[in-house]
């Protein structure tokens, strides 16, 4: 073996040591729970944005992959006859209603009225009778009636996909959870812009906030529902 190859395979080994110890940490802290989903769940797609599939655009995350995921999440979702709510970020064009979010991000100028980088991402925009929740910050909960709805609909399970997965896919899990609905993240349904940051919101959110998913394991969910 090559000098080179035997460094490599050195990396992956301590990289491998490095997550079973991560591992071990966690479940000797206790962060293992897990929240069984419950038997009214809805859909909640976060902000499936051209801003984050257009080249043209600063924010663009090449995030497809996540866009098609979405896609069939949407289609899953339809068939099983769940409520549907999918959310826009939509700004003044002063973005004064953005506040200190606004200022901390300038590139949200992207979202203000008139631009069409805030336009539904084609396939995914809600249809007629699935709500459109416009938002000015992060979580699809701050400042929206969405926790009123969903909590008058009688859901205790939220099904998420969105982007991003750091941003509001997180902080919305986040709320999910502390309005007292369990958050199921669909993996393959989330996405951002780096695959490190990616991951490790997926990790957090797993042991600290809900449930992280694989799309085939929603699916049959969803299936399963008479």
């Amino acid at each position: 073996m090559s000098g080179l190859r035997r460094a490599a395979s050195r990396g992956a080994a301590r990289e491998v040591s490095r997550e079973a110890l991560r591992d071990e940490d966690y479940e000797r802290a206790g962060l293992v729970g897990q929240l069984a989903p419950g038997t009214s769940p809805a859909l909640l797609l976060v902000d499936p944005a051209r801003a984050y599939v257009d080249p043209d655009c600063p924010l663009y995350a090449g995030v497809e992959p996540a866009v098609e995921a979405m896609k069939a999440l949407l289609a899953a979702a339809r068939r099983a006859r769940i409520p549907v709510v999918v959310t826009r970020v939509r700004f003044r064009s002063d973005g004064r209603d953005g506040g200190v979010f606004y200022r901390k991000v300038p590139t949200l100028r992207v979202f203000a009225e008139g631009s069409p980088y805030g336009d539904f991402i084609d396939g995914l925009a809600p249809a007629a009778d699935e709500l459109t929740i416009t938002k000015q910050y992060p979580s699809a909960f701050f400042g929206t009636p969405l926790g009123a709805y969903l909590t008058a609909a009688g859901i205790d399970t939220l099904l998420l996909g969105g982007l991003s997965t750091s941003g509001c896919v997180r902080a919305t899990a986040l709320d999910a959870m502390q309005h007292g609905f369990v958050p199921v993240v669909v993996e393959e349904a989330v996405g951002d812009r780096d695959p490190d940051v990616h991951a490790a919101n997926l990790f957090d959110i797993r042991h600290k906030i809900g449930e992280v998913w694989p799309m085939g394991r929603a699916e049959e969910y969803l299936a399963r529902r008479p």
